[in-house]
């Protein structure tokens, strides 16, 4: 039996690692503190190891968790608004290649 795979989109990651950055909402945080703070969590723990913390501070503070994790799926999503994923460029590359090719 294989073990399953789980596939994170990068939106996913980007919300997980802000939400296990040392960033507070008091703060009040621009879009490029949220940038760097999201890359010096990937570049720590991982997109795996984002997600973890996550799950470890749902099963421990579930109620704490629900308000920060909304808290950096809306600011991640400003802080990285107009910037394409790297999955939809390669989606974007690949529909204009069969195109060319027509």
């Amino acid at each position: 039996m294989r073990p399953a795979t789980n596939h994170l989109s990068i939106s996913a990651v980007r919300a997980d690692a802000l939400f296990v950055s040392p960033l507070q909402r008091s703060e009040q945080p621009s879009a490029r503190q949220v940038r760097q703070a999201v890359a010096a969590a990937v570049c720590r723990f991982g997109g795996r190891g984002c997600a973890g913390r996550v799950a470890q501070e749902f099963g421990e503070h579930p109620d704490l968790a629900v308000a920060r994790m909304r808290w950096a799926r809306r600011l991640a999503a400003e802080a990285f608004a107009g910037q394409r994923s790297p999955e939809s460029r390669e989606r974007r590359g690949a529909r204009g290649s069969a195109r060319r090719a027509a």
